[in-house]
């Protein structure tokens, strides 16, 4: 009943659509609308996974016969066995150096308690063993201010990242640095964090840095391999990268597939399926090779698949009565799904309340108070884990049967328990779990047959939960799966002690165990298809299947009724806009026009330079309409044609909106260092020439670069003086063109001048549009000196003339499958005549976006 109030307090203050206070959106970077709904932030720049059909990428495919098609192709395939090969050096490297300190720790610690427990020293080895966490979480805490992305699990940024959305260095070279040293002291100093989701984020690195060949921490290291110059490409192997991460930690390349699967990539093919898991495998049997060479000192064999193995299920020989699960168990699997959905719900939102805590009164302060807040839980940690074992441990009698083999994974079990204060043949039970590393107590909860008292179990899992639950967010790196799996064990081995003892059943105490840790787990990340797989090859037992997929399952759908998983709360903290698998069904109410941005900002097919400079150094848009103006329907358009005048009623909000974008413009022109351009807007309204001439001019202009498009005003942009009228020409659509594109056009000069044809324009290859990539320079690092502001520049063939595009009727359900499955970036909304009234972007797709369109859409009507 206890369990069941707190939880009903769980449902109060994590519902999805709660109202957080003014201070909080503030923290947050969000914004509060006039409806007091709260929306992502808009600062996070998306990934392109579509591919820019321009005139420099038509010229490498054409360039391309079948036999550099699968040389290409071979070229992918070596680069991902590269990077899971090196995903399973990182793991051995990151597992023997947290073994080495850990080993080293606990037999300097052990070793003075077994001294000063007849010496009455025992505050000595306290202070040992506070000096040793302490140190470990101080380097790793520091190495966290060094690189902030480092911190946490990463998972939330990859699983961000692999939707759409750039995260800022979440993949370079010195995160992977600082993340990989970094959890090996977060580890080795005994907080209550895991190794495996920082391994998963070190293997997106990997695989996103490996291929490129080059890196920003070491600019002047440069190779010319100019392949895999993409989002697309780089995404792809990322996926493969953070599914050999899940492959190295847990021994499971399928798992790590379908990982990369479910919580990560808005895009799959079948291609990508094949590579993932060659991948996957390859990091797992490096790493087995190494650490079964290493451990058990025989090359060639492979027993250690994983850097965390649950070890082999068998009841004891001869003992014909005993079974792993029955089917009468799995009733209290589902009891136990509950209870750990129930807890996992719970779990998130002490979480999330901490981290909001954090966020206002630790992250905006001086950064040395991140490194005291970690020092704090560290000194915490180690005296609940000192004075737990000490006072609250009970001496339990050690009992294994002449006919069983003891070992798990090669290690005797008993090997790692624990004697403090306690005669030969017993063993202090809560000492057995706490002074042992994360991997050795589940495996002494899932194997060990001698008995944990029910008492100790029940203290040790409030202890675990509640310093768990502090450390996931402190400025280290950490993990979350060990931990949760540790504390579930212990939750479901009580359940087993209780059941024996209680209701005299035959039970196998480790299935209950396993299933236990699986049910919190479940509850606290909500993973089903991949934590399924994970856990059943970490176990190596199939039979296993059904019951955690049960579990999961059942956790899940009770967790999700509070709150969502912990890795999307973060990503909600953070106002992400992550999109998720679907569309609510009453979405559909909504058009594409209800919930498009009509204020566009748009290029003429040839635009003088001072327009582009102009454009973008006062506007933060990652692309923009290549448009003409539709002066044939003009006619049609004033008298109120409704297929030519949408463009009216789509963007009448937006007058007042150009008028301040055209003081923006000249207010950046006045700084230009061309006295000419300098002088653009004051001199606006003084020059006028006759209509006449200027069209005659004009008209020879057209006739000599004989342009596939005709109706070329490049001195013309949108001006206050404008009528409403000409302020809402139909504009007719042609293509997309990039920032990155008109910046690099800039800085290699390509133009031409006003007499000349356009075909003396220099050209630029494909590789020379993607050499930057994917630091692409900004506008502002141009030297505008350089520039002429009279000269003229061809967009067209570097514009993408064939974008994936929607009517204004499209409904929503359509747009976002279009915009997610194929992981756009930008998607026009165009009408039946082909003029361009809108654009739809990853912010127009956000469950809160659309919650606040709807609402709009009901009031309306």
């Amino acid at each position: 009943m206890a369990c069941c109030g707190s939880c009903m307090c769980c449902r109060c203050c994590c519902r999805d659509g709660e109202t957080r206070t003014p201070e909080e959106l503030a923290i947050l970077g969000e914004i509060r609308e006039e409806e007091d709904e709260i929306l992502p932030r808009k600062d996070y720049e998306s990934l392109d996974y579509d591919r820019c059909t321009n005139e420099p990428y038509v010229e490498v495919v054409e360039a391309t016969d079948n036999k550099q098609a699968k040389k290409y192709e071979v070229v992918r395939w070596v680069m991902v066995f590269g990077i899971g090969v090196t995903v399973g050096l990182v793991g051995l490297f990151v597992d023997f150096f947290v073994s080495l300190f850990t080993t080293i720790k606990f037999s300097v610690v052990g070793a003075s308690v077994e001294k000063c427990s007849d010496k009455g020293c025992l505050p000595l080895s306290l202070l040992e063993f506070l000096a040793f966490n302490m140190f470990f979480i101080f380097i790793a805490s520091v190495l966290v201010l060094i690189e902030p992305v480092a911190g946490g699990s990463g998972i939330p940024e990859i699983k961000s990242y692999l939707n759409g959305v750039k995260i800022p260095g979440i993949v370079r070279l010195r995160a992977f640095l600082c993340k990989a040293t970094g959890v090996i002291f977060s580890v080795a100093g005994g907080l209550f964090v895991g190794k495996e989701g920082p391994m998963i984020h070190s293997g997106a690195i990997v695989g996103a840095g490996l291929p490129q060949f080059q890196s920003i921490t070491f600019k002047k290291i440069k190779f010319n391999f100019p392949h895999f110059r993409s989002d697309r490409d780089k995404r792809d192997f990322v996926s493969a990268g953070a599914a050999a991460g899940v492959a190295a930690a847990f021994g499971a390349p399928i798992g790590g597939t379908l990982f990369s699967l479910e919580e990560g990539s808005s895009f799959w093919n079948q291609g990508l399926t094949w590579k993932v898991l060659f991948c996957s495998m390859s990091a797992t049997f490096t790493l087995n090779f190494f650490r079964s060479g290493i451990i058990f000192n025989n090359w060639g064999s492979f027993q250690q698949p994983g850097l965390l193995n649950f070890g082999e299920f068998k009841c004891p020989e001869g003992d014909k009565s005993c079974h792993l699960w029955t089917a009468v168990d799995l009733a209290f699997f589902v009891l136990m799904g509950v209870v750990g959905g129930l807890l996992g719900a719970l779990f998130n939102c002490m979480n999330k309340c901490l981290a909001k805590y954090r966020m206002r009164h630790i992250h905006p302060k001086a950064k040395f108070i991140r490194v005291l807040e970690g020092l704090l839980v560290s000194m915490v940690t180690t005296v609940v884990i000192f004075a737990a074992s000490m006072l609250l441990g009970e001496c339990r009698e050690l009992y294994i049967p002449a006919n069983q083999n003891a070992t798990v994974s090669g290690e005797d079990i008993n090997s790692t328990i624990r004697q403090f204060f306690c005669s030969n043949k017993t063993y202090n039970d809560m000492a057995t779990l706490f002074f042992n590393p994360q991997e050795a107590a589940i495996r002494q909860l899932l194997h060990q047959d001698g008995t944990f008292s029910p008492l100790t179990l029940l203290l040790f899992f409030v202890f675990y939960f509640l310093l768990a639950c502090w450390t996931y967010g402190v400025s280290i790196p950490s993990g979350l799966f060990v931990p949760s799996l540790l504390c579930g064990a212990a939750f479901g081995r009580l359940v087993a002690n209780i059941l024996k003892v209680k209701l005299q059943l035959h039970i196998y105490s480790g299935t209950f165990a396993l299933i236990g840790a699986a049910a919190f787990l479940g509850g606290v990340v909500r993973m089903t298809i991949s934590l399924t797989v994970i856990l059943i090859e970490s176990t190596n037992e199939i039979s296993y299947g059904l019951p955690i997929m049960i579990t999961l399952m059942v956790a899940k759908w009770t967790g999700d009724f509070f709150n969502k998983g912990i890795y999307d709360i973060h990503i909600d903290l953070k106002g992400v806009p992550l999109l998720e698998w679907e569309t609510e069904v009453e979405m559909d109410k909504l058009t594409a026009s209800d919930i498009m941005e009509p204020n566009l900002t748009y290029v003429y097919p040839h635009t003088r330079v001072q327009s582009l400079v102009s454009i973008l150094r006062t506007t933060v848009y990652h692309a923009f309409p290549v448009v003409t103006e539709n002066r044939q329907n003009e006619k049609d358009f004033m008298k109120g044609n409704i297929l030519v005048s949408n463009n009216i009623r789509f963007k009448k909000s937006s007058v007042m909106s150009r008028a301040v974008e055209q003081r923006r413009r000249c207010q950046s022109m006045k700084s230009y260092p061309s006295s000419e351009l300098r002088n653009v807007c004051d001199d606006q309204t003084a020059v006028v020439e006759p209509a006449e001439e200027g069209e005659d001019m004009l008209q020879q202009m057209l006739e000599r670069r004989h342009t596939p498009y005709p109706n070329l005003y490049p001195d013309q942009s949108p001006s206050e003086e404008w009528t409403m009228e000409e302020r809402f020409r139909p504009l007719t659509f042609h293509g997309l063109i990039l920032r990155s594109q008109l910046v690099n056009l800039l800085i290699r000069g390509v133009c031409y001048s006003e007499n000349q044809s356009s075909a003396t324009q220099p050209r630029l290859s494909y590789a020379e549009m993607t050499e930057d990539y994917p630091r692409y320079p900004d506008i502002h690092e141009v030297d505008l000196t350089l520039l002429n502001p009279r000269m003229i520049v061809d967009v067209t063939p570097y514009m993408n003339p064939c974008p994936y595009i929607v009517s204004p009727n499209t409904r929503i359900s359509q747009v976002f499958n279009l915009f997610r499955t194929m992981g756009l970036r930008h998607l026009p909304v165009v009408n039946a005549v082909g003029e361009i009234v809108g654009i739809i972007t990853r912010h127009n797709l956000t469950h809160e976006f659309l919650v606040a369109k709807l609402r709009q859409h009901y009031m309306t009507f």
